[in-house]
């Protein structure tokens, strides 16, 4: 009786969108790549394009704040709401909310790494080598930066440039309607 119970509940939240049909879960290796060989220990080390944690793309504003799971709010344009996370997660990651849900959870450190071993410090060059053909370089609509892209679905790991050196110095992770579109039109707002 209770197998089928559970069996009843994964196929709800499965046809309810609550969890991909095709999630499996996430193996916590080492990154395939010498410049990032940590091998990955923590709650913080993993960033998907499901989330980050308690962070899930999808997740409700209302819920996390109410669960103290946000801070520092801030309304901006466009029904989009810029927070910091708490806990194992402050000052780690940043998230985006359009119209009330998570859309953008976002890195500018390493640790977190991307479920292929990818993260910020690296070289493009890295992430072709970890993704092959499964990513690929991009540029924004005015021609003035360069990012490498990842299409999961309808969701995207976006490796952004950094501002003085060569390499990653952002990872971002979401709904491509919200996070390739910031990139290429260079913002909501």
């Amino acid at each position: 009786m209770h197998r089928l119970v559970y069996v009843a509940v994964a196929t709800v939240l499965t046809l309810a969108g609550a969890v991909p049909a095709n999630a499996a879960p996430l193996l916590r290796t080492a990154p395939s790549v010498a410049v990032a060989a940590q091998p990955l220990t923590t709650t913080t080390d993993v960033l998907s394009v499901w989330g980050a944690g308690p962070y899930r793309i999808g997740a409700s504003l209302d819920r996390l704040a109410a669960a103290g799971m946000i801070e520092s709010p801030v309304a901006t344009c466009d029904g989009v709401v810029r927070a910091g996370a708490t806990g194992t997660w402050a000052g780690v990651i940043l998230l985006a909310f359009r119209h009330g849900r998570l859309v953008e959870v976002n890195t500018a450190t390493a640790p977190p790494y991307s479920p292929a071993g990818a993260g910020v410090g690296m070289s493009f060059a890295d992430l072709e080598t970890i993704y092959g053909p499964r990513g690929s370089l991009i540029s924004n609509d005015a021609g003035t930066a360069t990012a490498y892209l990842v299409r999961v679905g309808a969701r995207v790991e976006l490796f952004t440039g950094h501002p003085i050196r060569p390499g990653v110095g952002a990872f971002q992770v979401g709904t491509a309607s919200f996070v390739e579109r910031d990139f290429r039109q260079g913002g909501t707002c």
